[in-house]
């Protein structure tokens, strides 16, 4: 006995954005990017190839801006574009990773292991091995 597949089925970014609205969050579509609003957190949606949707950017709505995760070292922050500063507390930090993960759910994106251990920013070098992209680096035995 033989069994099909079931085919896979296609959705286009604007029918995402409705089921997101239909889902509670607040969508503002900016020609083939959205702002997607639920609560006090906010992410930025492009539209990636073939249609999947692509999350740009994820942070806390402050005002009419979206402020991203940034972190400084010693201390994360929140980092508008007008370079307003809010401190990032745990129950913010909780809040964004889940509400990246249930969007991501939602969208149907693929969820990587660095996310599901914890909020991410593309501000931070995460691997801090010094001179790992200028060829071969320096042994820790080699006098340099």
């Amino acid at each position: 006995m033989f069994f099909k597949r079931a085919k896979a089925v296609q959705t286009t970014f604007s029918e995402q954005l409705e089921a997101l609205r239909s889902a509670g969050y607040a969508v503002v579509q900016a020609g083939s990017n959205a702002r997607v609003t639920k609560g006090n957190l906010a992410a930025t949606l492009a539209e990636g190839s073939g249609g999947k949707p692509v999350i740009e950017a994820a942070g806390l709505a402050v005002r009419d801006e979206m402020a991203v995760l940034t972190d400084l070292g010693f201390q994360k922050i929140f980092l508008t574009a007008s370079g307003r500063t809010t401190p990032a507390l745990a129950e913010h930090l909780h809040a964004l990773h889940g509400f990246r993960e249930e969007l991501g759910e939602r969208l149907g994106l693929t969820s990587h292991y660095n996310e599901g251990l914890g909020t991410t920013n593309e501000k931070h070098l995460y691997d801090r091995v010094k001179g790992r992209d200028e060829g071969t680096p320096r042994r820790a035995w080699e006098k340099g």
